[in-house]
């Protein structure tokens, strides 16, 4: 700890600090979070995979890492098993930290993850670069030991995050499968809390051969383009009348399966105050969100409408099938970290599945 350390962006800006957790350079895409509070599950969300993670709130680590109980078979405060990160970029790590329920340090968890941070730079300044540029890619260097930059939306980011094999949770009434794209534990634990059993399948399963009420696409990093065997997938399921409902990159695999498109934000949504208005109505939600990438609203086709739009920049945030039970969202419901307010979705979703099994 404490070694010097720079983040070089892609454009040459650098940034001086010094160094925390894993003492190793790394390169990745540079994007930042807005968010006050959540940093354990922040790190641990599978959509951050590949990127640089530059945290706005100015004292990060004050809480500790909490302790590693499990239910369920997932650990009970993150989003999964790992840190998914690539780096942490942060403005003053607190290397003090006092919680009930903390075990041990960011810095510890980092290290033990081999994951590197840098603090002591104004990553206000740095928010505001990347918010004039864009998200761009970027490298922490520490003690001058350089490494390449690299692009990581140039992979197949959910191949990575996805599991290699169908579990099985819970022993609920509906059936849920849920297409695994990088899955945040609160979702499975939402559900759980249904009345649900939840059939968890890799991103590129054969899902014709599973029997469902209701089928669930994730969350997950990088471009949903790289995710074709999904979005055939998805194709087929639209097909039949089984409620339907994606969160984050299933809100963008949903949209390419209907065939509309999608592009690349200019540096994305990372925060958990981000609000968003529910079309029709006059009702705005605060929303928890993670995501580089957005629906084409105009590409949207004939059977489908928006269904939330954001109010900061107007982009796709939902939309549903006119007639259909199908629905998604680009923000996430099951916030972990962040606000709460659109948990109801989840119980819609439900209701769906209800009333198609009484029809």
């Amino acid at each position: 700890m404490n070694k010097k350390a720079v983040l070089i962006l892609e454009d040459g800006t650098e940034y001086q600090g010094k160094s925390f957790g894993y003492e190793a350079s790394i390169a990745g895409e540079v994007v930042f979070n807005t968010a006050m509070t959540g940093y354990p599950e922040s790190l641990t969300d599978p959509s951050y995979r590949g990127q640089i993670l530059v945290a706005t709130y100015p004292i990060i680590g004050n809480y500790g890492v909490p302790q590693k109980g499990e239910e369920n078979n997932m650990l009970q405060h993150y989003e999964s098993d790992r840190i998914q990160i690539s780096g942490f970029v942060v403005s003053y790590y607190s290397a003090e930290y006092s919680h009930w329920n903390a075990e041990k340090s960011l810095d510890e968890w980092m290290i033990e993850n081999e994951i590197p941070g840098i603090y002591g730079i104004d990553t206000r300044a740095l928010t505001k670069h990347l918010r004039d540029k864009g998200a761009m890619l970027g490298k922490i260097i520490i003690e001058d030991k350089d490494v390449d930059l690299y692009d990581p939306n140039q992979l197949n980011l959910v191949d990575e995050v996805s599991l290699k094999q169908k579990q099985i949770y819970g022993n609920g009434k509906y059936r849920i499968l849920l297409i695994d794209c990088g899955v945040k534990n609160n979702i499975i634990r939402h559900f759980l809390k249904r009345d649900t059993t939840i059939i968890r399948v890799p991103w590129d399963y054969d899902i014709s051969q599973e029997d469902y009420d209701g089928l669930f696409i994730s969350n997950g990093p990088g471009d949903p383009k790289k995710c074709q065997i999904t979005i055939d997938n998805l194709e087929m399921a639209f097909n039949n009348d089984e409620p339907i409902f994606g969160i984050c990159l299933g809100n963008q695999l949903m949209s390419l399966a209907s065939g509309a498109d999608t592009y690349k934000l200019k540096y994305g949504h990372r925060s958990h105050n981000q609000p968003v208005l529910h079309v029709g109505t006059n009702r705005a939600y605060i929303t928890s969100q993670n995501h580089g990438f957005a629906v084409d609203n105009t590409s949207l086709g004939k059977d489908w409408e928006p269904m939330f739009i954001n109010l900061n920049d107007d982009t796709n945030e939902g939309f549903k099938h006119k007639t259909k039970p199908f629905f998604s969202t680009q923000f996430h419901p099951e916030a972990s970290s962040g606000p709460t307010d659109t948990e109801y979705l989840f119980d819609e979703f439900l209701d769906l599945i209800k009333k198609q099994k009484e029809n």
